[in-house]
């Protein structure tokens, strides 16, 4: 396997995430209206990050600070590299990259597009032993740094196949939907 695989299967479980943002000077944003999943900050969700050696899936699930939403992501291990589904209209191709043992890096292949002119934001999600990680992810919004994402999470089950009890959508059901496409990429105006 790849480290990234290695990675992959290091993070693989039930999340509980602590999200905070801020803008580029430090100030502590209560509001984020220009992120992927636009609305108001801090707030909590829990992540269930599901791998098997080959394909992935993760889905946030909102749990606090912000109306009830999910988000499911989807991708596949390519030569030691995962690939991304296709996050949505003029969205880049999306990798997810190893830093190190312990560290992995979600960002596009090529920042050359027009998509990544308008939105942009990789994530550095590293462990920190146990059941703990952080995670920290720059947003551009065109070509500019504009808020800087914090995110403590505490791992609260190894079982990223069934709900936890903490789960706002009930103890019965998938535990993930279909791939969540997003217009970030996209321009405001359309013909």
């Amino acid at each position: 396997m790849s480290l990234v695989a290695d990675n992959l299967m290091l993070f693989r479980g039930v999340w509980h995430d602590h999200i905070q943002a801020f803008a580029p000077d430090g100030t502590e944003l209560t509001d984020d209206p220009m992120g992927g999943s636009p609305g108001p900050v801090p707030y909590e969700q829990l992540v269930y990050l599901d791998f098997d050696g080959e394909s992935f899936v993760q889905t946030n699930v909102v749990l606090t600070g912000r109306p009830a939403h999910e988000r499911t992501f989807t991708g596949r291990l390519f030569d030691g590299v995962l690939v991304f589904d296709r996050l949505g209209p003029e969205a880049p191709e999306m990798l997810g990259v190893a830093g190190g043992p312990g560290v992995l890096v979600f960002a596009p292949r090529r920042i050359d597009g027009e998509g990544t002119g308008r939105f942009y934001d990789p994530d550095y999600i590293r462990h920190l032993g146990g059941d703990q990680r952080t995670r920290t992810t720059t947003l551009y919004r065109s070509g500019e740094l504009v808020r800087v994402l914090t995110v403590l999470g505490t791992r609260i089950s190894a079982d990223p196949c069934v709900r936890v009890p903490q789960d706002p959508r009930g103890a019965l059901g998938p535990v993930h939907g279909a791939t969540t496409l997003s217009l970030v990429y996209t321009p405001k105006e359309r013909s």
